[in-house]
């Protein structure tokens, strides 16, 4: 046993000896020099492999980074993403709109001659903005690498190395990023968001290559229509928020489009929301495949306040209750962000052909016994939810203010009583069904940010925002001021009953009364 032991304790020694003779070996020191240079390297690149260039009338950031495979990524907010599979080299490109500077927009729309040189621009600027990113990020990977190595080894000498390491290595992925460069590429892109829509419209992306002069001028109409969004924003009439008002992103009738999660996201983030609200139809059919759509509602990040309109099911309900910020309202009432709110889902399911759904009476009652539940709420009600304006015709002179959808197109309506009513289009664009229509003008994706004061709860104004529906490019921006936000709300005579706004694929006239804007 006892040599047993002793063979044990020889062989032990002799491993912890070879162990000791390879970390004093020059092999170790290489590869302990190199992977500090590629993790070095790797951070420098992820904290200033960035610029910020000036490309036409917009303020660009690009990037580089650690990536494989390689890729180039544009990113168009709040239209989408575009990636191609450029080169092989283990770096990704990227390049998304910092800002449009608006002198340089202006000076574009008032000389028709500069959306020509546009082009020519956009090239040479682009040209300078990438050797100063290679510029940038070679320094960056150098400074990294070098830097990692100091920590690590306490030595100047190992890192020189080090840094010299990561320079050979970006110098080669940028050589190889050159050697295996394709330009076919842009030919087969991959779209994300709004811009999913694009190959349908557009066609072959390889025709639009190929007929550059015509695909030059839609990118100068393209530019053109975003400076103008951007050119909106600051000449809209005046409205003094500040940190204390309440904004709600109002959204209806999304109808099943993965396209109205980014456009919703981008709104809430530049509008900095503090709560949405959706007046129904997130769905087409209520079916429990299309339940999983709604998981989205999660990563928005800000109370999610729905009613269900005449497409959802009820489970389709419950899976909207289910996502951890939502406050599905069905009769209820509920505070929310400082507003109350009352809400209430549609009586009917309409794709169920077999169900014997009310009819335009019998929802305009519902919506009278509804309003009257109401009348004696302590606090008061606000704001009520209801996706059929019909339903929500009874609660004039209850309320300042009811939100609805159901017709695909957005109408306003301030009631004799005091009480405003806001009808939302459609935030998907009419959804799937929009595009089989075959009509010369798509339904637009539209969408509304309304302003609350915080002490009153009363709406101060509300920006409408229209994006161009499927194949279109176009982008508006209107900003409405509410004349008398403090006014009083008197109850009606009598609940107007007007017939129901359909809720067909396209954009749909409104209720008799009250008229659209």
């Amino acid at each position: 046993m006892s040599r047993v032991r002793s063979a044990l304790a020889v062989d032990l020694r002799s491993l912890v000896g070879m162990v000791a003779r390879i970390r004093r070996g020059r092999i170790w020191r290489a590869v302990t020099v190199a992977a500090a240079a590629l993790v070095g390297a790797w951070l420098g690149l992820t904290l200033g492999g960035q610029v910020l260039t000036p490309i036409g009338p917009a303020d660009v950031e690009l990037r580089v980074i650690p990536s494989w495979p390689g890729e180039t990524v544009v990113d168009v907010a709040p239209l989408g993403k575009l990636a191609f599979d450029t080169h092989a080299a283990p770096l990704r490109f990227e390049a998304s709109i910092s800002e449009i500077r608006l002198a340089a927009a202006e000076e574009m729309f008032q000389n028709p001659e500069a959306i020509d040189r546009i082009a020519d621009d956009i090239g040479n600027d682009l040209r300078r903005g990438v050797i100063h990113l290679f510029a940038q990020a070679a320094v960056a990977a150098v400074l990294g690498a070098g830097l990692a190595a100091l920590l690590v080894f306490r030595s100047w000498r190992r890192a020189g190395w080090s840094a010299l390491t990561a320079l050979v290595t970006f110098a080669a992925a940028g050589g190889l990023t050159v050697a295996t460069f394709n330009p076919g590429a842009i030919a087969e892109p991959r779209y994300t968001g709004l811009l999913a829509g694009a190959p349908q419209v557009v066609g072959s992306a390889e025709n639009v290559v190929n007929r550059f002069s015509e695909y030059r001028e839609q990118l100068a109409g393209l530019v053109g229509n975003v400076s103008q969004l951007y050119e909106a924003t600051s000449t809209l009439p005046i409205y003094e928020e500040d940190d204390s008002t309440i904004r709600v992103l109002h959204v209806s009738d999304i109808h099943l489009n993965p396209a109205s999660w980014n456009v919703i996201d981008s709104l809430r983030e530049q509008f900095r929301v503090d709560l949405i609200v959706d007046s129904g139809d997130i769905s087409d059919r209520g079916s429990a495949a299309e339940d999983g759509f709604v998981d989205e509602i999660a990563d928005l990040e800000v109370p999610y306040v729905w009613v269900r309109g005449n497409h959802d099911s009820m489970g389709t309900q419950r899976a909207v209750e289910a996502q951890p910020n939502t406050i599905v309202l069905d009769g209820d009432i509920q505070e929310v962000g400082g507003i109350v709110f009352y809400g209430a889902g549609d009586p009917r399911f309409t794709p169920d052909k077999a169900r014997d759904n009310p009819a335009n009476e019998e929802v305009a009652a519902l919506g009278v016994e509804q309003a009257a539940s109401i009348e004696d709420a302590d606090p008061p009600v606000d704001v009520a939810v209801l996706h059929d304006p019909l339903q929500g015709q009874a609660f004039s002179g209850e309320v300042p203010l009811v939100l609805s959808g159901h017709g695909h197109r957005r109408w306003t309506e301030m009631e004799d009583t005091g009480t405003r009513f806001i009808v939302q289009g459609s935030t998907g664009g009419a959804g799937l069904r929009g595009l089989d229509r075959g009509e010369d003008q798509p339904t637009p994706y539209e969408a509304s940010v309304l302003y609350f004061d915080t002490a009153t709860k009363r709406l101060q104004a509300w920006d409408n925002v229209t994006l161009g529906g499927l194949g279109l490019t176009s982008a508006q921006i209107e900003r409405h001021i509410e004349d008398d936000p403090d006014r009083d709300i008197t109850p009606a005579p009598s609940p107007p009953v007007a017939p129901s706004t359909p809720a067909t694929g396209r954009s749909s006239s409104p209720p008799a009364s009250p008229s659209p804007e």
